[in-house]
C-alpha cells in the first residue's frame, strides 16, 4: 500500500528533505544576484502538527516557501526508511571451529 499522507510517512520513520529550486536570491546592496542551495531537513511531527495526519504528500510542496530567498520554488524530497540494510562488511559469517581428536 503506498503511503500518501503525512501520518502515515510519520509513522513509518519516513524523512523529508526540501531544498530551494529558485536558484536565486536577489540582494538588495547589488545589481546582480546569487544561487541560493538553501537545503533543510524537516521534522516529520512537526510537518504533522502543523499540517495535519491527513495532509497529502503531494500537496507539501506548494505550501512551503524558502527561508532564505523567500521562493516558493522548492523541491521537496521523501527518503523511506531503509529495511534489511547490511553493512559495508556484509552478513556475519560464523566462526569456523576447528576439531581437535
Amino acid at each position: 500500500m503506498p503511503v500518501e499522507t503525512l501520518g502515515e510517512a510519520c509513522s513509518q520513520g519516513w524523512r523529508v528533505t526540501v531544498r530551494c529550486a529558485d536558484g536565486r536570491t536577489e540582494s538588495p546592496r547589488s545589481q546582480s544576484s546569487r544561487e541560493c542551495s538553501y537545503r533543510r531537513e524537516l521534522d516529520m511531527e512537526t510537518l504533522v502538527w502543523t499540517r495535519g495526519w491527513a495532509f497529502p504528500l503531494a500537496r507539501l510542496e506548494s505550501r512551503l516557501r524558502c527561508p532564505r530567498c523567500g521562493s516558493r520554488y522548492v523541491v521537496v524530497l521523501y527518503e523511506p526508511p531503509r529495511r534489511g540494510a547490511t553493512s559495508i562488511a556484509g552478513p556475519r559469517s560464523q566462526p569456523v571451529r576447528s576439531s581437535t581428536a
